[in-house]
């Protein structure tokens, strides 16, 4: 009797202790599953925006050159409203970075750069435009830099 009840009591343990070992190892897998799917998305997010703002500023440039050697000409506003459509695309893609970006200086960047290259076509003049757009080439390679750790 003693034999059977050692028995039974070694079969309980067994399968509450299998049964706990499954539940963490299940656990363990939907976590690298979702921590996966979160970089995944991070990745879709970083380099849409950072395409967003490429096309943007250089939807911004052509739109101040344009300006700057006819203004009011069918092509100047043509350009005006290519920007007009570039910067709602790029808003698209700030606000899914704002969406998957869990760090605060990162999304402060990518802020930066989409406010630098938004206001690239109020340059006062040629130097300035350059000045601009360098500058907004430069808070996109930071925020590229900043945002590259969170998906390796």
């Amino acid at each position: 009797m003693e034999t059977a009840l050692i028995a039974v009591v070694g079969t309980l343990l067994g399968v509450v202790a299998t049964h706990w070992f499954q539940g963490r190892a299940t656990e363990r897998t939907a976590i690298l599953a979702r921590t996966e799917q979160l970089r995944q998305e991070r990745i879709a997010a970083y380099s849409a925006f950072a395409g967003a703002i490429v096309d943007y500023r250089r939807s911004q440039n052509d739109r101040w050159f344009r300006a700057a050697q006819d203004a009011g000409s069918e092509e100047a506003e043509e350009s005006r409203y290519a920007s007009y459509r570039q910067r709602t695309a790029t808003r698209q893609a700030l606000f899914r970075v704002q969406l998957v970006c869990d760090d605060a200086d990162t999304r402060q960047l990518a802020e930066s750069a989409f406010e630098m290259t938004n206001c690239m076509h109020e340059a006062t003049g040629e130097e300035d435009r350059a000045h601009r757009s360098h500058r907004a080439k430069e808070i996109l390679d930071q925020f590229i830099a900043a945002a590259a750790p969170g998906v390796r």
